[in-house]
């Protein structure tokens, strides 16, 4: 088996044939393009016939990754709550902190300390 790294920076590289993969790899997996911009991309520089089905897949591709980054958002913002209130903060000082309400610390707050089952 071989295993091949491949970094992929927030920035396309330029539109160099020494770059042409790693460049492919950077739009379909960039957070920052959209998907009319991924598919543009595809079908100018590589001559990649744009159909329905690769419209679909890119598209879900990108709800994927967006849908990815709020969940990693939201345990963030959770693990702050929690934190904010062992620390002795009350529910409306952590409620003005993180722009929710009384009643979504509260829930986050209770969710996070309940027991996992075994």
């Amino acid at each position: 088996m071989n295993i091949v790294l491949i970094g992929i920076a927030n920035e396309l590289p330029e539109h160099d044939d020494k770059y042409e993969l790693h460049r492919l790899l950077s739009t379909l997996l960039s957070t920052e393009l959209s998907v009319d911009e991924k598919l543009g991309i595809m079908e100018k520089e590589y001559s990649i016939a744009v159909d329905d089905r690769i419209r679909e897949d890119v598209s879900a591709m990108c709800n994927l990754s967006q849908g990815i980054r709020e969940t990693a958002t939201d345990n963030a913002i959770a693990g702050v709550i929690v934190n904010m209130y062992e620390n002795n903060f009350t529910l409306e000082q952590i409620a003005v902190a993180t722009k929710k309400s009384v009643e979504e610390v509260r829930a986050i707050i209770i969710k996070k300390r309940e027991p996992v089952l075994a």
